[in-house]
C-alpha cells in the first residue's frame, strides 16, 4: 500500500527523512481492526518524528500520521482515536506513529476500542482534524482548565493547530475569548473566529480562568499575568522555549495552578465529536492536499505559514 514514512531522521531538514512509497499492508493483532482511511491530518508530531524526536531508529521506518477517519471493518464511517493506551506489545502508552504504524497510508490497523462513529455532520476532513490538536485543547479547557459557565479564556500563539481548535472550542463553550499572535494577519483572522485578538504581551480587560499555553517560554510571564486568583494555565506545547522564568510568589500568592496536559482520551473524544455536532463547530482547515502531494503539506506546516490544519485526502 502507499505510505509516507521515516526512513531516517535529519535535525536541520526534516523533509529529506521523508519517503513516500509502498510499505506492506497492515497485520492487525489481537482485539485489533483494519480501518481504511479517507482523510488524515498533519500535526507538528510529524516533523518531530522526522528530526528524531519521540521515534527510535529502531522503529524505522515508521509510517508517520496520528489522526485519521475512514470506514471501518463493518463498513461504518468512523473517527481513529490516536493514543494507543495499554497494547500487547510495547510501552504502556503511545500515540501512532511512534511504536505502531501511522495514518499516513491507505489502511491502517488500532484497536477496536479506538474507533468512534464519525457523525454524519463532519465530513471526513472535518473529523480528520479532531484526534490530536482539537482532543488537546478540548482536554485543555474541560478535564484541566475547569473552564466554568461564562467563564473566559485567554489562548496565547492562536493560529496553530490546538491554539485555533482552544478559540472556536472555548466559545461553544460559552467563554469570553482572548488571543495573541504576533502576525497581525492571523490576528485578523482570530478575530474573524469571535475571539478579542491581541498582540502578546497586551493587556487584557480582564484576568481569565484558563490560559492555553503551547508557545513557552516567550508568553509564560505574560500568562501568570493574566490568570486570575485560582486561575489555571494549562500546558501542552513550548515552541518558544521549554525554560521559562516563573516567578513562585504570583504562583502562591494568587493560587494559580499549573498544568500540564497532552492529548485526551476516547471518551473525551467521543465528547469533542458530540460538542461539534451539538453546537455545530468546524475545525478550521488551512489546507487541503491530495495525498500525491505529501511533500507540499509538510513543507507547507514547516513553513510556519499555517492558521488551523493541513488535511491530507486519502
Amino acid at each position: 500500500m502507499r505510505a509516507a514514512y521515516a526512513v531516517t531522521f535529519d535535525e536541520n531538514d526534516p523533509l529529506a527523512a521523508l519517503e513516500v512509497g509502498d510499505r506492506p499492508e497492515p497485520e492487525p493483532l489481537t482485539d485489533w481492526v483494519t480501518v481504511e482511511i479517507k482523510a488524515s491530518s498533519l500535526n507538528h508530531h510529524d516533523l518531530w518524528s522526522l528530526r528524531g524526536v519521540g521515534l527510535s531508529k529502531d522503529n524505522l521506518p515508521m509510517i508517520l500520521g496520528c489522526d485519521a477517519a475512514g470506514i471501518g471493518p463493518d463498513g461504518h464511517e468512523v473517527v481513529v482515536h490516536a493514543m494507543i493506551v495499554d497494547p500487547p506489545s510495547g510501552p504502556p502508552s503511545s500515540m501512532l506513529s511512534e511504536h505502531f504504524q501511522g495514518t499516513f497510508a491507505e489502511r491502517v490497523t488500532v484497536p477496536a476500542g479506538n474507533l468512534l462513529p464519525k457523525p454524519s455532520e463532519l465530513s471526513f476532513a472535518e473529523a480528520a482534524c479532531l484526534p490530536t490538536a482539537w482532543l488537546t485543547a478540548y482536554r485543555m479547557l474541560t478535564t484541566k482548565g475547569r473552564l466554568p459557565d461564562g467563564g473566559s479564556v485567554l489562548v496565547q500563539g492562536a493560529g496553530g493547530g490546538v491554539a485555533t481548535a482552544a478559540v472556536v472550542l472555548s466559545q461553544a463553550l460559552g467563554a469570553r475569548v482572548y488571543a495573541t499572535s504576533r502576525d497581525a494577519g492571523k490576528r485578523e483572522r482570530i478575530a474573524a473566529l469571535g475571539a478579542t485578538a491581541l498582540e502578546p504581551g497586551a493587556r487584557l480587560p480582564e484576568r481569565v480562568d484558563v490560559v492555553i499555553e503551547t508557545v513557552g517560554a516567550a508568553t509564560f510571564d505574560h500568562s501568570m499575568k493574566c490568570a486570575k486568583v485560582g486561575g489555571r494555565i494549562v500546558v501542552s506545547g513550548a515552541t518558544a522555549g521549554h525554560l521559562p522564568e516563573v516567578n513562585l510568589r504570583r504562583v502562591f500568592a494568587l493560587q494559580l495552578e499549573i498544568l500540564g496536559s497532552t492529548m485526551g482520551t476516547t471518551e473525551e473524544l467521543g465528547a469533542l465529536l458530540a460538542l461539534c455536532t451539538e453546537h455545530e463547530v468546524r475545525p478550521v482547515i488551512d489546507s487541503e492536499f491530495a495525498f500525491d502531494d505529501v511533500r507540499d503539506a509538510f513543507a507547507k506546516l514547516e513553513s510556519g505559514n499555517v492558521f488551523g490544519k493541513i488535511v491530507l485526502h486519502h
